[in-house]
């Protein structure tokens, strides 16, 4: 049987996300980099500058896997986040990248400079990476719909 063109997209996206992990895992083992795996890696570069709290990571989709409170125990524990009670909410704690942590988004900055740079002159170009950005963006409104409904928004 012949996939669809929909599960044909799914079984890409999975398979493209866990490449792009493995990826990131290469460049940290080339970097020697043992206290931080590509997942915890992720989180760290989508904090980015930003100040938030663990829930405001999960709202903004900057996590990848289930359980993002451990990976920022772990990240703090590390010395790459800063963990901070809110000064205007008690119960709230925010993070924030440290200077190892900044060092290692900086490195993931330079990762995705080098891979632009090798991009350019190759079939992935701009106008088509565009095009898969938005359909992609197009899926994930669909998705996005599709949990209201069977949540009964």
């Amino acid at each position: 049987m012949t996939p669809t063109p929909y599960y044909e997209s799914i079984q890409l996206i999975e398979r493209l996300h866990r490449h792009f992990l493995d990826v990131l895992k290469v460049e940290l083992d080339k970097k020697n980099i043992q206290d931080i795996n590509n997942v915890q890696s992720m989180i760290l570069y989508n904090i980015g500058d930003d100040e938030m709290t663990v829930g405001e990571l999960t709202i903004r989709g900057y996590y990848l896997g289930s359980n993002v409170s451990y990976n920022v125990k772990k990240m703090v524990e590390n010395g790459y986040l800063i963990q901070e009670r809110s000064v205007h909410d008690k119960r709230s704690i925010r993070v924030k990248l440290s200077d190892k942590g900044l060092d290692l988004k900086k490195m993931i900055s330079d990762m995705f400079d080098r891979h632009e740079g090798q991009i350019k002159g190759s079939e992935i170009t701009d106008e088509k990476l565009n095009q898969l950005n938005d359909t992609l963006k197009l899926v994930e409104r669909f998705w996005a719909q599709q949990t209201n409904f069977s949540m009964g928004y």
